[in-house]
């Protein structure tokens, strides 16, 4: 067994019957104890799990003597690594929308959504384009969107390093048109959506400009 699958062995005994002692992983795999005892060490410090004193009891009840052993459990970060179906239970929910109510009662989802996510952004109302754009990306990297903001073609550009919810605006569009309104509301100006994730593109970008290009005057002859 590699050093991979015995850590995700001794992760999947963790989550299957913890909180449990590395003596009970160790004679379940049939690995040695201090083996285990290497990659526990190395699975908490990372934050993955946990470690919790269990009493050692005698048959009267009273507290044994010696140290008392550990036992250790996940956190929400170690299940975490064991994945979530999110994805699939949304599109299930959004297509029974979609069926019981059509097309607006998916937009009015997604606007409840976006107005939700921005609840902490104010409108704009005299704060500079590039601060508010800053405002923005923070409430979006709050919520799993890695976003960031530059300077770019005359204007400013945030952009979403990564969709949290990539698969589901793949199939409703209606969430990513729901959130370039609710941006270009916060930020009181026009905005260009340049691409997103779930098109297939790397990096999802908003383009705010800055300036207004005027057409040059002709000379007549």
């Amino acid at each position: 067994m590699s050093e991979g699958d015995t850590r995700r062995a001794i992760l999947t005994q963790i989550l299957r019957n913890g909180p449990v002692c590395a003596s009970d992983i160790s004679d379940t795999l049939g690995l040695s104890a201090a083996g285990v005892r290497r990659h526990l060490d190395n699975i908490v410090a990372e934050g993955l799990a946990e470690a919790v004193e269990a009493p050692r009891t005698s048959a009267s009840g009273q507290r044994g003597r010696g140290r008392p052993a550990r036992l250790f459990r996940l956190t929400d970060a170690g299940r975490g690594q064991f994945g979530h179906d999110y994805d699939s239970l949304a599109l299930l929910a959004l297509r029974a929308l979609r069926e019981s109510g059509g097309d607006a009662a998916v937009e009015r989802f997604a606007d409840q959504r976006m107005e939700e996510l921005f609840s902490g952004v104010d409108a704009a109302d005299g704060i500079p384009v590039d601060e508010q754009a800053r405002n923005i990306a923070g409430a979006l990297t709050a919520r799993g969107y890695a976003a960031t903001v530059d300077h770019a073609g005359g204007g400013v550009q945030i952009c979403r390093h990564h969709c949290p919810v990539q698969d589901v605006a793949h199939e409703f569009p209606e969430l990513c048109a729901a959130e370039h309104r609710v941006v270009a509301e916060l930020l009181g100006r026009h905005t260009q959506p340049l691409a997103t994730i779930a098109d297939g593109n790397g990096i999802c970008t908003t383009h705010i400009p800055l300036t207004t290009i005027h057409p040059a005057n002709r000379k007549e002859s």
